[in-house]
C-alpha cells in the first residue's frame, strides 16, 4: 500500500518555524522521532521477511506463483483468498484510525497504535518479496535511505521556508492519489512508469518539508505526554514518505521474479 493519508494529525502543517534555535530540547525531539520511525521501519522489514518465509514453500505444493515460487497454505490463504483484501487496507485503516483518535488516546497508546501500523505494513507489504528479487529489493532500500538522509537534513538545517512548496506538493499528492485509482482501471504499464517517477519527485519533496513542519511542532513548553504525541504523528509523517519513495523505486528499477 501507498499513497496513504498523511495529515495525520493537526499539528501537521503550518507550524513552520524555520527560525527556531536549534537547541538540546528541540534536537531531542527531532532524535525521538527518527528513532520511533526507525523502530517502525525495522518492525516493517521484520515482519515482511517472517511472512514472506511462512508464506513460500521449499517444495512443490497446489498452490504455484510463477514458474518456480509455491505457496504454503498460509500463503494461499493471506495471497491468494479474499483476505489479500483486507491486509492491503488494513494500513490505510490504521492511519485514518490515528488522525482520528490521536488527540484523545494516551502517549503510550500512540507509540503502541504506531508500532502495530508498521508490522501491519510489513504484512502487506512483505508480497513485494514474490514479485521482486531480493537484491532489487535491498536496492531500492539503500538508495531510499540515502535519499532520504538527504532530503530530511536538507528539510532540518535549512533556514529557507518550504511552506510554498508543500502546498504545490500536496496538490500534486491528491493528483497522484486520483491517477493510481485511475490506473486500477486501466492496468496501463507506460502510465505506472510514468506515475511512479511522480511519486518519487513528489514524496522527496514532502520528506524536506515534513522535516522542516515537525521541527516546527516542537514547543519548549510543552508537557512529556504531548511532546511523545507529536514525535509520534511525526515519525508517522516520515515513515510514510520513506515508504513510498522506497515502493515507487522499486517499481522503477525492480527485477522482477522470473
Amino acid at each position: 500500500m501507498s499513497n496513504f493519508d498523511r495529515n495525520a494529525a493537526p499539528w501537521s502543517r503550518g507550524y513552520a518555524r524555520t527560525g527556531a534555535d536549534v537547541d538540546q530540547g528541540l534536537r531531542a525531539f527531532m532524535l525521538g522521532v527518527y528513532n520511533h520511525m526507525t523502530i517502525g521501519l525495522a518492525l516493517t522489514g521484520l515482519f515482511a521477511l517472517g511472512v514472506n518465509m511462512l508464506a513460500v514453500s521449499a517444495l512443490p505444493t497446489q498452490y504455484q506463483l510463477g514458474s518456480h515460487i509455491y505457496l504454503s497454505d498460509f500463503g494461499a490463504a493471506i495471497y491468494m483468498s479474499p483476505l489479500r483484501w483486507v491486509i492491503m487496507f488494513a494500513p490505510l485503516a490504521f492511519v485514518l484510525f490515528f488522525s482520528f483518535k490521536i488527540n484523545s488516546m494516551a502517549a503510550s497508546t500512540a507509540r503502541t497504535l504506531f508500532y502495530a501500523f508498521a508490522a501491519v505494513m510489513g504484512l502487506s507489504l512483505s508480497s513485494i518479496l514474490l514479485v521482486y528479487t531480493g537484491t532489487s529489493v535491498a536496492r531500492a532500500f539503500f538508495i531510499t535511505s540515502a535519499t532520504f538522509g538527504a532530503l530530511s537534513l536538507y528539510g532540518y538545517t535549512t533556514k529557507r521556508s518550504l511552506a510554498a512548496m508543500g502546498s504545490f506538493l500536496m496538490m500534486g499528492l491528491f493528483g497522484i492519489i486520483i491517477a493510481s485509482i485511475v490506473n486500477l482501471f486501466l492496468h496501463s504499464s507506460a502510465f505506472q512508469f510514468g506515475l511512479s517517477i511522480l511519486t518519487v519527485l513528489v514524496f522527496a519533496g514532502l520528506t524536506a518539508w515534513d522535516t522542516q513542519s515537525i521541527k516546527g511542532m516542537y514547543l519548549e513548553s510543552d508537557h512529556s505526554e504531548i511532546a511523545i504525541k507529536k514525535s509520534i504523528n511525526g515519525a508517522l509523517m516520515l515513515y510514510l514518505d520513506f515508504i513510498n519513495i522506497f515502493m515507487s523505486l522499486l517499481q522503477l528499477t525492480g527485477q522482477r521474479n522470473d
